[in-house]
């Protein structure tokens, strides 16, 4: 008798089953980063400039802002590009706003990876959101440096459509596998019952 194995066939039945909620699960991511990124490019080409902070209102992402910071000390310098595309550092300072809250702004771009001192001012850019961080690149730059590579909505990656696939696959693998390993079970049994 060709019986199917119950609780092995249960699970691989319950792990095709997650693999396949989790297909679906980035197609809806998909379409809710899409959505975001939609937001994100009307915003960039808003050429209006919005103080922040303005009550309770989140600026919205890659947002021309105006803010006035105080700066807490030097910059940390990271890795960054200049507008022309060329490797450097990032100066980045943090400051406090007169209503209490914290940015860190990207003052520009410089080839030299040494701090540099930043007392704060009023700070024209484009706003990042990073989390719940406040991040404003500066444009124009400030403390004397060249302009960083403008953000661009673009450069944030949207592969949900991929991972989704490969969640399709991994499914559709895992069932061909064990269709394969039952049907060689199966085959073993019946030459077992054959040769008695």
């Amino acid at each position: 008798m060709k019986r199917i194995p119950i609780v092995p066939t249960l699970l691989v039945l319950v792990a095709v089953g997650i693999m396949l909620r989790l297909g679906f699960w980035q197609l809806e991511r998909l379409g809710e980063k899409e959505a975001m990124l939609a937001r994100y490019e009307a915003a960039l080409s808003d050429k209006g400039l919005h103080d922040w902070p303005d009550g309770d209102i989140a600026p919205l992402g890659y947002t021309r802002l105006r803010l006035d910071c105080r700066g807490e000390g030097d910059t940390a310098p990271q890795a960054g590009r200049n507008a022309q595309g060329q490797s450097g550092w990032a100066q980045i300072a943090n400051c406090t706003v007169p209503e209490g809250g914290h940015a860190r702004v990207v003052l520009g771009w410089s080839a030299n990876p040494a701090s540099i001192r930043w007392t704060g001012g009023v700070v024209i850019g484009t706003y990042l959101p990073r989390n719940k961080e406040i991040i404003v690149v500066a444009d124009p730059p400030l403390a004397g440096l060249q302009p960083n590579a403008k953000p661009d909505p673009r450069d944030i990656p949207n592969n949900h459509l991929a991972y989704a696939v490969q969640w399709f696959l991994f499914a559709g693998v895992a069932l061909v596998i064990y269709a394969l390993a039952l049907r060689k079970r199966i085959r073993e049994r019946a030459l077992r019952q054959d040769s008695l």
